[in-house]
């Protein structure tokens, strides 16, 4: 399974983010650019010791690292009407979330109408970023009994 977070702007989501990775066995993709640098301390610290431990994929284009893999992906988006637990995860699913002020582009949406899902939350605010990640991780791995716990 793969956290991608499409052009990133906060590092100490980001850190959170690779800290939920690592401990639950997901890989990370970020996409470019990223609203910060990738050694940035806030990022850094917010991942602790896990940081220097992950193995963080960097991705320029979206949909040609989509059109190249034949994983099942999903966005997750605040725009979405499918919720996220009426979705099936197969192991090697690509999780993707948008960056925290402009989330996903719109073509995105045009182009994989049926690849959206969203937290129920309400409205007009949304979950942060990792605390998202975070849920929708937990729920894809509890789909596969937590096969990363040894």
């Amino acid at each position: 399974m793969k956290v991608i977070l499409y052009q990133p702007e906060i590092p100490s989501n980001t850190g959170n983010v690779i800290r939920t990775c690592f401990i639950t066995g997901v890989s990370l993709a970020l996409v470019k650019p990223l609203g910060f640098s990738i050694s940035d301390k806030q990022m850094k610290r917010a991942g602790l010791d896990y940081y220097k431990n992950s193995e963080i994929e960097l991705i320029d284009s979206l949909p040609d690292y989509l059109d190249k893999h034949s994983n099942p992906f999903y966005f997750f988006s605040s725009k979405a009407t499918k919720n996220y637990t009426e979705v099936s995860y197969p192991a090697n699913s690509f999780l993707i979330f948008g960056s925290e002020t402009s989330g996903l582009p719109k073509e995105y949406f045009e182009r994989w109408p049926d690849n959206f899902v969203t937290l129920p939350m309400k409205r007009p605010r949304c979950l942060n970023l990792s605390n998202t990640v975070a849920i929708a991780t937990y729920e894809a791995l509890r789909q596969q009994n937590f096969n990363f716990i040894s």
